[in-house]
């Protein structure tokens, strides 16, 4: 009877999960929807108009549904810095009328919203959920220790920021001592994003002090992060990752190989190469959807890579004149043994058996992904939490290693060399990051495994808001 009770509750339970269409936050949300599906709830998955438009393969599930509000941009294809900011004043100032309308729509028509997911550039969504009473949740997809940082510069009762010094260094209990190349770039005046992400985060955090009633949800697990949960004051922090397709997991369910929102489209002839491949020699290089590497980088990433003598496969995302400037320098005597494609599968490369190391820019979705691979890491940050991930990687989970740039912010052919030498090498740090990273992916993989911390934690979310 109790079963049954439970299981009518969570038919019950309708979640409504509302995220900004970039890469990097989609696929965790779409992640999290499959896992809540699979424990019975109902989810609506929303974004903007253009953005639901954009996104390719979306999944078909029993219990899953797609639903979009406007923004004011829907006819706009502009990717500029001003454009980024115009458009989030625009999708603010007429978003929240939209997300309610919404809401209230579901209310109507017998399917009310029982518990309101947004990411990380929506603070306002937490406003809408507030003046409807529905209960609301953080999505954070970076990790527990950058959700540290942001809080201790940006809370209400002790927040150091603008603090004398405050950008020097930094204490987070239990880790090496934070510099200002170790914390999000967001947090630095100098860039240009400083003042919109911060007034975010800051309005993120704030709107968790004053309502003890929500929760912030962290793609990480209990295991990598645990103290750090435990150490963000005032807030309920549940790790509900690593938000991985299940296949990867714990194979569990062998069709879920993909997480099936990708903006961009790809082939798969790189798979019939890396077949060819020996275990472990294979060198991937990709840099994410929004990184833009200048064309000195890239000679000195190409350089390094033929003069390692190892094959590699590199993911430049344009199909113009990204991919034609190395396949040009390729073509005049730099052919090593690679391929460059548009796109790809990351989490299925990473899985092959043929990858050796991952040269990244240590983004948090690729960062968990090779680490639930098992794939030792080189860390080329470039912006935002990625060098804090960088920092851990190197310093705290000892899965990678973190190259350093020169004075123009060039990482130079000789260290990304010295780099892979390191990473591909089958003795002392080679070989003690690859032993690293199979423990890792092997809690990893037991967090999301029936019974393990995250699955219970996610069990627990449903339980306390159904």
């Amino acid at each position: 009877m109790e079963q049954e009770q439970q299981a009518t509750s969570m038919n019950n339970h309708h979640f409504f999960i509302v995220f900004f269409p970039i890469q990097g936050h989609i696929n965790p949300s779409l992640q999290l929807a499959k896992n809540l599906v699979r424990n019975g709830a109902k989810v609506t998955l929303c974004t903007t108009n253009r953005g639901l438009k954009q996104i390719k393969s979306l999944p078909t599930l029993k219990g899953l549904s797609y639903a979009s509000i406007l923004d004011g941009q829907d006819n706009d294809e502009s990717h500029t810095q001003k454009d980024f900011l115009s458009s989030m004043a625009d999708l603010r100032s007429i978003g929240p009328q939209n997300l309610s309308n919404l809401l209230q729509k579901f209310l109507a028509d017998g399917e009310p919203v029982t518990l309101l997911v947004y990411s990380v550039i929506l603070p306002w969504a937490a406003g809408v959920a507030r003046d409807l009473q529905v209960p609301s949740a953080f999505l954070f997809n970076q990790c527990a220790t950058v959700l540290t940082i942001y809080h201790r510069f940006l809370n209400s009762q002790n927040g150091i920021h603008g603090e004398r010094n405050s950008l020097l260094s930094m204490e987070v209990p239990g880790l090496p001592s934070f510099s200002s190349s170790d914390i999000p770039t967001f947090l630095l005046p100098d860039n240009p994003f400083s003042g919109f992400m911060i007034n975010m985060m800051r309005e993120h955090i704030h709107v968790l002090e004053e309502d003890p009633r929500s929760f912030v949800l962290v793609n990480t697990f209990d295991e990598l992060e645990q103290e750090l949960i435990k150490a963000i004051a005032n807030m309920n922090v549940i790790a509900v990752g690593p938000l991985i397709p299940s296949a990867f997991c714990d194979g569990s369910d062998l069709t879920d190989k993909s997480f099936g929102g990708d903006l961009f489209c790809q082939s798969e002839d790189y798979f019939q190469w890396l077949d060819l491949k020996p275990n472990r020699s294979v060198i991937y290089v990709s840099f994410g959807s929004l990184a833009v590497l200048n064309k000195v980088q890239k000679e000195e990433i190409l350089h390094a890579l033929v003069e390692s003598g190892r094959p590699f496969l590199w993911v430049l995302r344009s199909s113009n004149s990204e991919e034609e400037e190395v396949h040009k320098m390729m073509e005049n005597g730099l052919n090593g043994d690679g391929i460059i494609v548009p796109w790809c599968s990351q989490v299925e490369v990473l899985s092959h058996r043929s990858i050796g190391c991952f040269v990244t820019h240590c983004g948090w979705n690729s960062t968990l992904e090779s680490m639930v691979s098992g794939v030792p890491i080189i860390g080329c940050p470039q912006f935002s939490d990625q060098t804090t991930n960088a920092k851990m990687v190197d310093e705290v989970w000892g899965i990678g290693v973190r190259a350093k740039a020169n004075g123009e912010s060039i990482i130079e052919r000789g260290e990304f060399k010295k780099c892979l030498d390191i990473a591909m090498g089958d003795e002392g740090r080679g070989k003690e990051m690859r032993g690293n990273a199979g423990k890792w992916r092997g809690l990893a993989i037991e967090a999301v495994k029936e019974g393990g911390s995250s699955y219970n934690n996610l069990k627990k979310l449903l339980e306390i808001t159904g």
